[in-house]
C-alpha cells in the first residue's frame, strides 16, 4: 500500500513547532535557573520549608513502624502461639447448666495432643484461692494455679531464680511451688532468699523452687495475679478432688497455624463431649490484627499532621513567587513584546515554583533518612524504613509546587504587555 504523503509546508511547520517547544521548554528552564543562581540566599530560604516538611513526613512514618513493632513485639511475647480453651456452659438455662456440666479434663488435654499435628505443647489450669499467712498476723487470700511443667513454655514464663518444676516432680506428686515475685518478696524478703523456703496451703507445706515472671506486664488481663503460686496439677487435684480443669492451654508451632488449630482443638473436643457443651477458644490474632490496624491509624493521622508543614513550606513558596513575579514585571513585558506566550510564560514561573520545591523535597528526604540509618549505624537498634514515604514525600513535593505555583505564574501569563513595559 503506498503511504500518502504530506505536503512539504505542512511538514516543515509541524517540524518548526516541535522544534520550538523543545527550545521554549530548555530555554524554560535555563531561565528558571539563571534566576536561581542570582538570588541563591533567597531560594535556599524558600527551599527550606519544604526540607523540613518533606523531613518531617519520613520521620513520622519511621516513628510510626517503630511504634508499630515495638507494640506487635509486646504482644508477641504474651504468646501469639497461644490457643485458651474453656469451658462456657451446657444448656440453654441456669438449671441446665447446673445439672448438666460438662468441663473440660486431661483426657481431652490428650485427644487434641493426639489428633491436633500442629500443637507442641499444652498445660491444664486448675484454679483455687487460699488463705496464706504472711507473718506478723498478715493474712492474704492469694491464687494457686494447678499447672503441668509444660505451662511455661506454653505462657512464656520467665524464670527469675531457682527453677520450674518438671515432670519427675509432677509423676511424684511433690508439694513444691514456683511464685511471683511480689510474693516471694512479701513472705521471705526478696525473690533469691525464698528459694528453698517453706510456706503453707490448707495446712500442707510446700517448699519454693523457683519464682517466675510473665514476659511482658499485662496489668492484671491474665490468669496470673501479682500474688499467684504455681503447683503441679497432680498435687492440685488432690486439693480440689476431681480431673475437671478451668482452662486448657495449647501452643502452636507458628502463629500462622493458630486459626486453623484452634477450629481443630475446639472439634476435637467437642466429640468427647455432649452436643449442646459449649466451650470457648481465645488466641491473639484478633488482638495483633487490632493493634496493627491501630498503629496504621495512628500513623496515617501524625502524616497528615506533618503535611501541614508541607502546606507551609508551599505557601512560602507561592508568597515568594508573587513576590518575584512583581519584581520582574518589566522583565515579562520584554518578553511578550518578543512573541513569549502565555502558556510559556506561566510554564516558566511555574517551572521555578516546582523546582523549589523539589529541590527541597530532595533535600528533606536524605535528612530524613539519614536519622534511622544513624541509629542503625551507630547503635544496636535498626529502625524500620518505609521506601513508600520516599516515594510519597517526593511526590508531594512536586504537587506543592504545581499547587502553590499555579497562582503566581498565572498572575505572571495574565500580565499586560504594554503596562508591564511602563512598569517602573
Amino acid at each position: 500500500m503506498a503511504t500518502i504523503e504530506q505536503p512539504p509546508k505542512l511538514s516543515f511547520q509541524q517540524t518548526l513547532q516541535s522544534a520550538r517547544r523543545t527550545m521554549v521548554l530548555s530555554e524554560i528552564l535555563k531561565l528558571a535557573f539563571d534566576s536561581f543562581r542570582a538570588s541563591k540566599v533567597r531560594f535556599a530560604l524558600t527551599a527550606l520549608g519544604m526540607v523540613m516538611g518533606t523531613a518531617s513526613v519520613i520521620l513520622v512514618v519511621t516513628i510510626g513502624l517503630t511504634g508499630k513493632r515495638f507494640i506487635l513485639d509486646e504482644i508477641e511475647k504474651i504468646g501469639t502461639n497461644e490457643i485458651e480453651v474453656e469451658y462456657s456452659g451446657a444448656g440453654t438455662t441456669v438449671a441446665e447448666q447446673s445439672i448438666y456440666n460438662d468441663y473440660l479434663t486431661r483426657d481431652d488435654e490428650k485427644a487434641v495432643l493426639t489428633e491436633v499435628p500442629s500443637v507442641t505443647a499444652s498445660s491444664p489450669v486448675l484454679e483455687s484461692h487460699d488463705r496464706i499467712s504472711f507473718g506478723g498476723g498478715v493474712v492474704k487470700d492469694t491464687l494457686v494455679l494447678g499447672v503441668s511443667p509444660q505451662y511455661r513454655e506454653v505462657r512464656n514464663l520467665i524464670i527469675l531464680s531457682g527453677r520450674f518444676f518438671d515432670e519427675q516432680d509432677e509423676n511424684a506428686d511433690i508439694k513444691c511451688a514456683v511464685v511471683t515475685v511480689p510474693f516471694a518478696t512479701e513472705m521471705f524478703g526478696s525473690a533469691d532468699s525464698a528459694i528453698g523456703r517453706t510456706f503453707q496451703i490448707t495446712g500442707i507445706p510446700f517448699t519454693v523452687i523457683g519464682t517466675f515472671k510473665e514476659a511482658v506486664d499485662t496489668f492484671g488481663q491474665t490468669e496470673i495475679a501479682d500474688q499467684t503460686i504455681l503447683i503441679p496439677f497432680s498435687v492440685a487435684r488432690l486439693f480440689s478432688g476431681t480431673d475437671n480443669v478451668k482452662q486448657l492451654y495449647f501452643s502452636v508451632r507458628s502463629m500462622n497455624e493458630v486459626p486453623a488449630a484452634t477450629n481443630e482443638i475446639l472439634s476435637v473436643i467437642q466429640s468427647h463431649h455432649r452436643p449442646n457443651s459449649v466451650y470457648k477458644a481465645q488466641n491473639l490474632t484478633a488482638l495483633l490484627t487490632m493493634a496493627g490496624v491501630i498503629s496504621d491509624i495512628l500513623t496515617g493521622v501524625l502524616v497528615l499532621v506533618a503535611a501541614v508543614t508541607l502546606a507551609v513550606g508551599g505557601v512560602g513558596i507561592m508568597n515568594i513567587m508573587l513576590a518575584n513575579v512583581r519584581a520582574r514585571i518589566r522583565e515579562i513585558g520584554i518578553r511578550k513584546a518578543l512573541g513569549a506566550t502565555y502558556r510559556e510564560i506561566r510554564l516558566q514561573f511555574l517551572a521555578e515554583a516546582v523546582i523549589i520545591s523539589l529541590a527541597g523535597g530532595m533535600v528533606g528526604i536524605v535528612v530524613g533518612l539519614a536519622v534511622p540509618l544513624s541509629v542503625r549505624i551507630f547503635s544496636s537498634y535498626s529502625l524500620p524504613i518505609n521506601p513508600l514515604s520516599v516515594v510519597i514525600a517526593l511526590v508531594t513535593a512536586v504537587l506543592v509546587g504545581v499547587v502553590f505555583g499555579t497562582v503566581p505564574a498565572t498572575r505572571a501569563a495574565q500580565l499586560d504587555p504594554v503596562e508591564a513595559l511602563k512598569y517602573e
